[in-house]
Order: C-alpha cells, then sequence, then structure tokens
C-alpha cells in the first residue's frame, strides 16, 4: 500500500504561503519552506515509484491476458473454420456417396435381372439334359439286367460242371490215398517189429552188465565194512577201559572236592561274620565315593569354566587391544580434523574481517560523499534563494527553477542511498553465507570472538529503495 500523503500545511493560493508573500519571507522561512518541499518531493517520489511499479505490473498482466486473450480467439476462429470446413467436407461426401449408393443400386438391379435370367435359362437347358441322361440311364439299365441274367444263367451252368468235376477228382484223390496210407502201414509195422526185436536184445545185454557190477560192488562193500567194525570194536572197547579209569579217578576227586567244600563252607561263615561287621564301614566308604564322585564332577565343572574364562579373557584382552588401536587412531584422525577446523574456522574470521574492513571502508567513503553532496546541495539552494530575493524575479519562475535543481539534486541522493543499499545487501548475503557455512561444519557462532556487525544505512531501515525491489530488507 503506498504512503498516505499528508498535509501540506499551505495557508493560501499563489504566492501566500503560511499567510506571508514569498516576496516578503526572510532566509529562514525560505528554508523551512525548501526543506519541507524536499520532504513533499521526497514523499511524491516514493508513491511515483510505487505507482509506477504497480502500473508495469498492472500494463504487464493486462499485455499477457490481452495475448491469451488474442491467441484464444485465434483459436477460437481456426476450431470454427476446421469445423464449418470439416461439415462442408462431410457434406460434400455425403452428397457423393449417396450418388454412389444410387449408382451401385441401379448397376445391383441391372445385374440381378440379369442373374435371373441366366439363371432361369441355364436351369431350362439343365433340366432338358437331365430328363435326357435319365432316359439313357433307365435304358442303360434295362440292357444291364437283361445281361445280368444272361450271366447268372452261364454261371449256374458252370457251377454245375464245376462241381461234378470236383467230386470225380475228389474220388480219385481218395482211393489214391487209402492205398498209399495201406502200403505205408504195412512198411512201418515191419519196421517196428525189426526194431522191437534189437531194443529187446540190447535191454537183456545191459542187465546183465549192471548185475554183475552190483555183485561185485556188494563183495567190495561187505569187506569194508567188516573191516570198519573191526575197528569201531576196538576203539570202543579203548574207549570202555579210559572210562572206568577216569571213574575212579573222579572218585578220588570227589573226595578231595567235599573236603574243600567243607573247608569252604567254614570260610564263608567266617567270611559272613567278618562281613556283618563290615557293613557300616563299606556304607560309609560308599557315601565318601560318592561324595567324592560329585566333587570331582564340580571339580571338572570348575575345571571346563576356568578353561572358558580363560578363553573369553584371551578374547576380550584381544578385544580390548584392538580397541586400543581403534582409539588411538580415531585420536590422531580426531586431532587432524580438529587442525582443519581450526584452520577452517581462522580463514573464514580472516575473510569476515577483511570483508567487514573493505565494506566498511567503502561505506564510511559513501557517506561522507552523501554529506558533502548534501552540504553542497544546501550551500546551492541558500544562494539560489539569495538570488532569487535579489533578482525579484516572479515566484513561479523561481518555483520552477527551484524544483528542477532540487530533483536533480534528489536523483543524485537517490542514486547514492541505492548504491550504499546494494553494498549493504551484499555486506549482510555474505555474513547469512558465512553464518551458514558456521552451521555445516558445526562451529558455534560464539567461538568467534566477536559479533557480525550487520550494516543498516540511514533511511533503509525498512524496505530498500531500489527500483523493482533489488535491495530486499535486512533481515
Amino acid at each position: 500500500m503506498p504512503p498516505k500523503k499528508k498535509g501540506g500545511g499551505k495557508g493560501g493560493t499563489g504566492n501566500i504561503i503560511d499567510g506571508v508573500d514569498t516576496t516578503q519571507m526572510t532566509r529562514e522561512q525560505l528554508e523551512v519552506f525548501c526543506h519541507r518541499i524536499k520532504e513533499e518531493n521526497e514523499r511524491e517520489r516514493e508513491e511515483r515509484n510505487y505507482f509506477q511499479i504497480e502500473r508495469d505490473k498492472i500494463r504487464t498482466f493486462w499485455e499477457i491476458t490481452r495475448n491469451e486473450l488474442e491467441e484464444a480467439r485465434a483459436k477460437l476462429r481456426n476450431k470454427d473454420r476446421q469445423i464449418e470446413e470439416s461439415i462442408e467436407k462431410n457434406e460434400d461426401e455425403l452428397k457423393f456417396y449417396k450418388q454412389k449408393v444410387k449408382h451401385l443400386q441401379y448397376e445391383h438391379q441391372n445385374n440381378l435381372t440379369e442373374c435371373k435370367a441366366e439363371a432361369l435359362v441355364s436351369l431350362k437347358l439343365a433340366q432338358d439334359e437331365h430328363s435326357q441322361q435319365e432316359r439313357e440311364l433307365l435304358k442303360d439299365k434295362r440292357d444291364l439286367k437283361s445281361l445280368m441274367k444272361e450271366q447268372e444263367l452261364s454261371h449256374q451252368e458252370q457251377t454245375k460242371a464245376l462241381k461234378l468235376q470236383h467230386s470225380e477228382e475228389l474220388s480219385k484223390a481218395r482211393t489214391e490215398f487209402e492205398h498209399k496210407a495201406k502200403d505205408l502201414e504195412q512198411k512201418y509195422e515191419k519196421k517196428y517189429i525189426e526194431l522191437k526185436i534189437q531194443l529187446n536184445a540190447k535191454h537183456d545185454m545191459e542187465i546183465s552188465e549192471v548185475e554183475e557190477r552190483k555183485n561185485l560192488h556188494v563183495s567190495e562193500l561187505t569187506k569194508h565194512h567188516e573191516k570198519v567194525f573191526s575197528e569201531m570194536k576196538n576203539y570202543y572197547n579203548d574207549i570202555t577201559l579210559n572210562n572206568l579209569a577216569l571213574i575212579s579217578s573222579l572218585k578220588d576227586q570227589m573226595e578231595v572236592l567235599r573236603k574243600q567244600n567243607d573247608r569252604m563252607n567254614k570260610q564263608v561263615a567266617d567270611l559272613t561274620a567278618e562281613n556283618k561287621k563290615l557293613i557300616t564301614p563299606l556304607k560309609q566308604a560308599q557315601e565318601d565315593v560318592k561324595e567324592y564322585k560329585r566333587q570331582l564332577q564340580n571339580y571338572e565343572k570348575d575345571k571346563i569354566s576356568l578353561a572358558n574364562t580363560k578363553a573369553t579373557l584371551a578374547q576380550k584382552l584381544k578385544e580390548l587391544e584392538d580397541l586400543r588401536w581403534s582409539h588411538d587412531a580415531l585420536e590422531l584422525r580426531f586431532e587432524t580434523l580438529q587442525r582443519e577446523r581450526n584452520e577452517l574456522h581462522n580463514r573464514f574470521v580472516k575473510a569476515i574481517l577483511e570483508v567487514q574492513q573493505k565494506t566498511g571502508v567503502k561505506n564510511m567513503l559513501l557517506q561522507k560523499r552523501i554529506q558533502t553532496l548534501g552540504q553542497v546541495a544546501e550551500h546551492r539552494e541558500i544562494i539560489i534563494g539569495e538570488l532569487n530575493a535579489t533578482l525579484k524575479e516572479p515566484p513561479a519562475r523561481s518555483n520552477s527553477k527551484l524544483e528542477e535543481i532540487v530533483s536533480k539534486k534528489n536523483a543524485v541522493i537517490s542514486d547514492l542511498q541505492y548504491e550504499l543499499a546494494r553494498v549493504c545487501k551484499a555486506h549482510d548475503d555474505l555474513l547469512e553465507t558465512f553464518e551458514e557455512k558456521l552451521v555445516q561444519f558445526g562451529i558455534p557462532k560464539q567461538e568467534l570472538g566477536f559479533t557480525p556487525l550487520r550494516i543498516i544505512p540511514e533511511g533503509q531501515g525498512g524496505l530498500a529503495r531500489g527500483p523493482a525491489g533489488l535491495v530486499t530488507q535486512n533481515r
């Protein structure tokens, strides 16, 4: 929103200002009047710049909208033209296809009539041909029937003749086979009798040979059995004598064993009594054995746990050594990174100080230049006022010249203020970049050792006065 205009405090029209004629004003009143005019001129310039920017924006939007509207209208006209052309083209094609359909219907009707006529003619010809073929086929059928009857009669006569011939040949073959069978039967009967005689003689000879071999084998077996029987008889006689000697020796051993048994019974009784005495110590010994076994098991467990503990201790010592090595390596890396961080910090601080010094010097020079120009402008305005008073020129002419001079000086001042604001903004942007880098590298602002100075030039506390907002508000 543009700044509101304030009342100028003018008390009249023409040459009367605050109830006093300009020709009768003193130097102090003219200076106050000039300052008031400067302030009003500054406000008017601000409003003019604001409205000019708004006018440019509105004009830009209006031109963009007008161009878009013209493009849309052109597209709409093109679409309408295309629709009309497509409608005309469609109508032409529709007429063409209707005419084509009519021609096709006419041609189809002609073709249909021609086809019907040709079909009737061909049908008539086919019927005549078919009737002629039917008559010929009937005639052929009658001829074939008569021929079949004649062939059937001839076949019957041939069959009868063949049957008679076959019966005669069969009777002849039967008589021949009967004679041959009788001859073969007599022949093989003679062979059978001769073979039977030969086989009987051969069988008798084989039986006699088998009986001779059997008798010889029986005599040999008899001799062998007698020999074996005598050997067995001698063997069992020896066994009997040995058994008698063994029985006598066993009787002696039985007597000895009986005596030993009596002695052993006595020893068993003594041992039983002694065993009863040893039951209590045995129980105590068994309990001691159980306790020793339990202690032995605990000892094995303790031994295993000790071995496991030693292995774990060795592993932990190894891990501790590895951790020490990694700790030393990390410490070295940390020291290296810290040195790099300090170097970067020093470089950033040095760069900021240099930039601040340069911008500070430049700002001081610009401010001094502005002050000098302001003093020169005031001096010139005073001289102009004195000249106007001495020359006694008309007020309107003197006011126009004065306004022209004031506008030129104000333009110079605004340019210098814009340059100052631009430099201050560059300085602030550099500070913001430096702070972002500090955050990126994890360096707190408190470690800088100084507070970055943000330069806000005089008259630039709000929005920048540069054209089109090139210089933004300081944050």
